[in-house]
């Protein structure tokens, strides 16, 4: 009995017609990554353990897919560390390769071993699959492509300010008004850890507070508890939980609030250099909104931090999100390079988009014009007649096989294919093709040139 085909959990297969809304996304978004001056870059779609392992904080990690070495990989482990199936131990023994989890610390490495061929500060892009070993649900998958943009080798605040008119950018062009670019700042997260007196419990304060908007104030202050921080620490955020305001009300607060925290002061002069500069320079479809609960648990951020959420009333987590990362490089041997960038996420765009209905009817690209094929000799005539239509860029196909008019009429309607041409013995003689309109059912008697300019 044969196998009933199937596909892991959180992956898909896409129609032509959903590749082709992905790759109008794609370009739009990459049409905007060159006009704001950034180089494309490939990486491998998997890496060496130790590249990944360690930089995404504990709750990454679980995420990452491992790939189990090739060959008899069992065979050279101590039976010892088998029996007591130590995952520590043994997971570097039988698994030395991960898929990448993101596209940020692929570069980091990769910015490092090809730092001698170089020019800083660096820009670059890269749209590729990443994998993450989630559990599967609306907008969230196990297989999911990133578009990333970042700049290394400058810690100029003008970068910031960059991405934040390249998000802009992008959505407008995609004409998807109310997205709303949440920013914060580490620093400013560092600070309050260090007034509630919690500075040294940062990771763990910054991941309870990123999931304030999935499960609530209350199960927060609950998560930080069984942290170890403290009930008069957890006291002393009551305000931050409730701020509101404009952008520059909430950083009169802020300062109020972090007066003692050099940290925390840096991190809010940051923030109101962004918002002073997008002041005068001016958004055409975003909103940039102080988001001080905005954690992203991801150990590598140091300065400026970036969310996009998708307009009000759509049902979707974010969209998009960045930040800086001071000292990633570090951790690969080369200090001192400053880098930030953003990633906008293609899969939940899509569904925005197509939630909307946004994605413009040309977009799907399909076949224009579709030739009947009536015999050998009409078919060869037939793409002589289709190489000048495509020389012209119009997408033309002919039907293969000399089947029925009928079956290949319907072939046509199926595929959404506009028009179709028939050239029979009469039309090679007189070199006049009739060409219907598979809409409105009108046919006309047209020359070569007069076909190829009214589908143009």
């Amino acid at each position: 009995m044969a196998q009933k085909p199937s596909i892991p959990k959180g992956t898909r297969d896409f129609t032509p017609q959903e590749v082709s809304k992905r790759q109008y996304i794609i370009n739009t978004i990459k049409g905007q990554f060159e006009l704001f001056g950034f180089q494309p870059i490939e990486t491998p779609s998997f890496e060496n353990s130790e590249t990944l392992m360690g930089k995404y904080g504990d709750e990454g990690d679980r995420l990452i897919f491992k790939i189990l070495n090739s060959g008899e990989y069992l065979s050279k482990v101590d039976n010892g560390i088998y029996q007591k199936k130590d995952e520590v131990k043994l997971t570097p023994l039988i698994s030395e390769k991960a898929l990448r989890y993101d596209l940020t610390v692929p570069f980091a490495r990769y910015v490092v071993q090809h730092q001698n061929e170089i020019d800083f500060p660096f820009k670059r892009y890269q749209i590729q699959p990443v994998w993450r070993a989630d559990r599967p649900q609306k907008g969230r998958f196990r297989e999911f492509y990133q578009c990333d943009a970042d700049v290394v080798g400058s810690d100029s605040l003008w970068q910031e300010v960059e991405f934040i008119q390249l998000y802009d950018a992008v959505f407008t062009q995609l004409k998807l008004k109310g997205v709303t670019l949440k920013v914060n700042n580490r620093k400013i997260l560092s600070g309050i850890a260090e007034v509630i007196g919690a500075k040294d419990k940062l990771i763990d304060f910054t991941v309870a507070l990123d999931k304030l908007d999935k499960i609530g104030e209350e199960k927060v202050k609950e998560e930080m508890l069984s942290k170890g921080i403290s009930a008069l620490g957890i006291q002393m955020l009551e305000p931050l939980f409730n701020l509101s305001g404009d952008f520059g009300s909430q950083i009169r607060k802020l300062k109020e609030i972090l007066g003692k925290s050099s940290e925390g002061l840096k991190g809010i002069e940051e923030l109101d250099f962004i918002n002073n500069a997008i002041s005068k320079l001016g958004l055409q479809t975003a909103t940039l909104k102080l988001d001080v609960t905005l954690a992203r648990g991801l150990n590598y951020y140091t300065g400026a931090i970036f969310e996009v959420a998708a307009p009000e009333g759509v049902d979707m987590g974010s969209i998009g999100g960045g930040g800086r990362y001071d000292d990633l490089t570090g951790i690969f041997g080369l200090n001192n390079v400053s880098g930030v960038g953003i990633s906008f996420g293609l899969d939940r765009i899509y569904l925005v988009l197509e939630t909307l209905n946004l994605f413009p009817e040309t977009v799907t690209g399909a076949t224009k014009v579709l030739f009947i094929n009536f015999g050998e000799t009409e078919a060869m005539h037939c793409l002589e007649l289709i190489q000048a239509l495509r020389a012209e860029n119009i997408k033309t196909e002919l039907y293969p096989d000399a089947g029925k008019m009928k079956k290949q009429m319907t072939f046509a309607n199926k595929r959404n294919i506009p028009y179709v041409v028939m050239v029979g013995e009469a039309e090679i003689q007189s070199r006049i093709y009739t060409l219907k309109n598979m809409a409105s059912g009108e046919q006309q008697q047209l020359s070569r040139l007069e076909i190829i300019e009214l589908l143009k």
